[in-house]
């Protein structure tokens, strides 16, 4: 979550400082011996927002993984000679040329267990719904098949930017193949082999021209439509009781049957004399890569649905323990940046002795989201529904909030006179000064006269959130070093 700052110096986007506070800012910058264009990048990459997304799209078994793993630069996304191979984290962060950008790995489609065209179309629904920019990816080797061209038809609908990749071209008398790929009517064909890495950086080199340089913002807008809200969990948690609950009516099939949602159900619902926007996503299963058809997609889609909501509402069963998959639903929601609340349901079961062990797992497997409002519900009695709202209004405010520069300085210079960074090396780095890039989550830059340990930025952030509150939100803090004085003089 917390990373060192890498900019390209590029641009003079300075985040979310107004005119004054950026001149006084970057006044305070120079007196410590900052580079100014380095200053001007760093607040550029921290305060960007959400990262423009590119969805990496084909039939099964033609190279996407392993030319996302190109992409990234490291072996992560799981890589089999054999169509169908799919895997729990589908989107990882890359850079090219200075900009980074999200990638997201769709996998691919089982034909025999939900057809042709419906799985065709799911996969393009994610491509639709996520990316700002689309990789095709066609085994030239092959040629366009039938499933290609159905794909083509849909991303065409789709309206969004195609860089066509016609993979698996080793040596240039492949390349004869790939330009065969014209006949896609998606422009020039890119001939890469993803596996030696031959091509890509002229394909990049198109992703980067596709891709914005600041996406859309996908939620939140300033003209301050209902707010969204993203109901997640693992499956037959009660997240589709819990949205009848709150509606006041029958509006999802409730089943016992786990996994009976298939697609978000977007409800405008009205609560406290506010409209709200729920997404009733699919349950998350154990295991991504043992899903097959359906359930894969319902892992896409939710995904999907937290990329756009503004609040993440994970919903956890109480009656039994804290799984793994509920901690790496609510790493989704976090790594996205979204608020969060956690609510606990089927709460009017439970006895003493199971209230007393969950409030002990509570603290061990749930520690590092302390700072997330919890709501004990019944999404079947509609016990405590009622605090449900006010957690959510909560972890919006700590969403949107942001302290100014000079506020934050003060508070910052508290902290280095109290707590100073433990001495390493017979050096003690110092925060010199920081700023607020962003909100929506928030983000923080902090210029340091040395590298600061991990555990020290923790405890910047849990003085951070005691001091200024932040109750309900990630906070992301960077760390941009001062460069050594004189070094390049």
């Amino acid at each position: 979550m917390n990373d060192q700052i890498h900019s390209d110096g590029s641009g003079h986007e300075h985040g979310e400082l107004g005119d004054a506070e950026y001149a006084e800012f970057m006044e305070l910058a120079a007196q410590e011996g900052f580079d100014p264009e380095e200053v001007e990048g760093a607040l550029g990459e921290a305060g960007h927002g959400p990262l423009p997304v590119l969805a990496v799209v084909g039939r099964p078994n033609v190279g996407k993984s392993t030319l996302v793993n190109r992409i990234i630069g490291r072996r992560e996304a799981v890589v089999q000679d054999k169509p169908g191979v799919t895997r729990d984290r589908v989107s990882y962060e890359a850079e090219w040329a200075g900009r980074r950008f999200k990638v997201v790995d769709t996998g691919g489609w089982e034909q025999d267990v939900l057809g042709l065209d419906a799985s065709v179309a799911a996969q393009a629904e994610y491509a639709i719904e996520t990316a700002d920019a689309v990789v095709f990816v066609v085994d030239s080797t092959v040629g366009a098949t039938d499933t290609d061209e159905a794909v083509v038809k849909l991303l065409r609908r789709a309206g969004k930017p195609v860089v066509l990749c016609a993979n698996k071209v080793d040596g240039q008398s492949g390349e004869a193949d790939a330009t065969a790929l014209w006949s896609l009517g998606l422009g020039e064909p890119y001939p890469v082999s993803s596996l030696h890495g031959r091509g890509t950086g002229d394909m990049l080199d198109a992703v980067l021209e596709a891709l914005p340089d600041a996406p859309a913002q996908k939620f939140g807008t300033a003209l301050g439509g209902p707010r969204r809200i993203a109901l997640i969990g693992r499956p037959n948690v009660g997240k589709s009781s819990l949205l009848n609950k709150v509606a006041g009516e029958d509006r999802v099939v409730v089943n016992e049957l786990a996994g009976t949602t298939r697609d978000p159900v977007d409800e405008l619902i009205n609560l406290g004399g506010i409209t709200w926007k729920f997404i009733d996503t699919a349950g998350i299963r154990r295991r991504v890569h043992l899903q097959e058809g359906a359930d894969y997609y319902a892992s896409l889609r939710t995904a999907a649905a937290v990329e756009k909501a503004e609040v993440a509402v994970v919903l956890i069963d109480s009656s039994e323990s804290i799984s793994v998959q509920d901690q790496r639903i609510i790493t989704m929601a976090v790594e996205a940046g979204r608020a969060l609340v956690v609510a606990f349901n089927k709460w009017d079961t439970l006895d003493e002795e199971r209230r007393y062990y969950l409030e002990r797992e509570i603290e061990t497997e749930l520690a590092q989201i302390s700072w997330a409002p919890r709501v004990n519900v019944s999404a079947v009695t509609g016990r405590h529904m009622e605090k449900l709202v006010p957690a959510i209004e909560t972890a919006i405010e700590g969403w949107e909030t942001r302290v100014p520069t000079g506020r934050l300085n003060a508070f910052l210079g508290e902290i280095v006179a109290s707590h100073p960074h433990p001495i390493r090396g017979g050096k003690q780095p110092r925060i010199l000064f920081g700023t607020q890039a962003g909100t929506k989550p928030p983000r923080f830059v902090l210029f340091a006269s040395g590298f600061l340990e991990h555990g020290y930025r923790r405890f910047v952030e849990r003085r951070l959130r005691e001091e200024f509150g932040f109750e309900g939100t990630p906070i992301h803090i960077s760390v941009r070093v001062r460069e050594k004085r004189g070094r390049n003089k």
